[in-house]
């Protein structure tokens, strides 16, 4: 028998701010001023786990950049 594991194709802001470690308000702002791209869907916000990573990938090289 196999078994099929479906994997998530959307996340929650709440969702996104336990990766990130942050806040849900703090997660929550980033998403309306556009750091974290998301999409509307019906009433609730809905993000990409590659918009999760395209934040993630920002924030470290402006770090690094910093560090130079």
């Amino acid at each position: 028998m196999t078994t099929t594991v479906i994997e998530r194709k959307w996340h929650s802001t709440t969702d996104v701010a336990e990766m990130l470690g942050f806040g849900l308000s703090k997660t929550k702002m980033l998403v309306l001023t556009g750091e974290i791209r998301s999409a509307k869907v019906g009433r609730n916000r809905r993000i990409l786990p590659a918009w999760v990573d395209e934040y993630i990938q920002r924030v470290s090289a402006d770090a690094e950049g910093w560090a130079a």
